[in-house]
């Protein structure tokens, strides 16, 4: 069957604030693939097998934000490696034989990293225990970090995270919440917390200006943490720079085609 029009979309819930229709309709646009669309679907996790069993042909594939990502690895025929060791996928591609399961955050975040000149095996530290701390373990894994220090409010957020660092290979140790600014001082500090919560402490971090600073958050930006790093002469990467390195990996996985990342970086700019 010739298929005319190719969709792809992202999925989640809430949805609406979603900047990744403009990023993959600015690459749509810049590749010549006139087409596709792309665009945002609301979706709750007891939606998504129903939702996905009706797609028709022409979908492609989605990109997968909360609540999700774990649903879209359970509902899924094939993962990848990545994706199962971390318990969690962003992206699903259509496959003749069915939905495949990828997590582009990881290989995004490696890619924003290095482009920092993260140094080889470097000491990380992760802020929080959630879905996106499992993608920062597999990050520093792939950097070569022989162990990660993992500071979350909750100790047993952190235990959850026991099984995911076995399955990279990477060593976890466990750092106390009201002793975060202590750990800080890591070739790599990478925040996964919700907006908020780590700019209590800006005011008494004590940054090296060798490390790299990663804020998963993007809005507000620039958060006081990332101020506060910067104004110490570190290098600061934003949630931005993973969104655009992780739909870069999706664009490519659901078209076959190069992505145009000037053109797509350009109007994630441009919406911000």
């Amino acid at each position: 069957m010739t298929v005319s029009l190719r969709r792809a979309a992202v999925l989640g819930k809430p949805i609406a604030h979603s900047l990744s229709p403009v990023i993959h309709n600015a690459g749509y646009a810049a590749a010549g693939l006139t087409d596709w669309s792309y665009t945002a679907i609301e979706c709750a996790e007891a939606e998504l097998p129903d939702r996905l069993a009706a797609c028709g042909p022409e979908w492609a594939g989605f990109s997968v934000t909360m609540p999700l990502k774990e649903a879209a690895l359970a509902v899924a025929g094939a993962a990848s490696k990545v994706a199962v060791a971390v318990g969690a996928a962003n992206t699903l591609v259509r496959r003749p034989d069915g939905w495949y399961a990828d997590n582009t955050d990881v290989p995004g975040m490696v890619e924003v990293l290095r482009g920092a000149r993260v140094a080889p095996s470097p000491a990380v530290t992760v802020l929080g225990a959630g879905g996106t701390a499992r993608a920062a373990l597999a990050a520093a894994a792939e950097l070569g970090a022989p162990t990660v220090t993992v500071v979350a409010r909750r100790a047993a957020a952190v235990d959850e995270l026991r099984p995911v660092a076995e399955a990279l290979g990477v060593g976890l140790a466990i750092g106390a919440w009201p002793d975060v600014a202590a750990h800080l001082e890591s070739d790599v500090v990478i925040s996964t917390v919700p907006k908020g919560v780590a700019d209590p402490l800006a005011s008494h971090a004590s940054w090296r200006s060798a490390t790299v600073l990663f804020d998963a958050i993007y809005d507000p930006w620039p958060t006081p943490l990332a101020e506060s790093a910067a104004a110490a002469g570190c290098p600061v990467l934003s949630g931005l720079d993973l969104l655009l390195a992780q739909a870069v990996g999706q664009f490519e996985q659901f078209t076959g085609v190069t992505a145009p990342v000037d053109a797509m970086r350009a109007a994630l700019r441009a919406a911000r």
